[in-house]
């Protein structure tokens, strides 16, 4: 018998103390929000390419706005309505496996 994960909306305070400690990361209503900036066009697409990748292995999806040079990832939970611990997670898990984490 598998076990169901429970998943619950994070407060305004947590999400805060995350973002605190994160680069690029911002809220947008009940959203986390970061734009990746390339060079060109092929950059941003192999960066979705990463994404997707880590996104299929959590089992979590970002939305993603490929503008040329730029990507927009957007992470929400939709079972909850808003951001949970899986969002946290899968943007710290892009940041590290893309070299845009907050040491960079």
């Amino acid at each position: 018998m598998q076990v169901a994960e429970s998943i619950s909306k994070l407060n305004t305070e947590s999400v805060r103390g995350w973002m605190n400690r994160r680069t690029g990361w911002k809220r947008r209503s009940n959203r986390l929000t970061k734009d990746f900036v390339f060079e060109n066009f092929r950059d941003s697409i192999v960066f979705v390419n990463r994404v997707a990748t880590i996104a299929d292995s959590k089992k979590h999806h970002p939305d993603m706005d490929v503008r040329g040079g730029t990507v927009t990832l957007s992470l929400s939970t939709e079972e909850v309505g808003g951001i949970s611990e899986r969002d946290l997670d899968l943007a710290e898990q892009i940041d590290f496996a893309t070299s845009w984490n907050s040491g960079n």
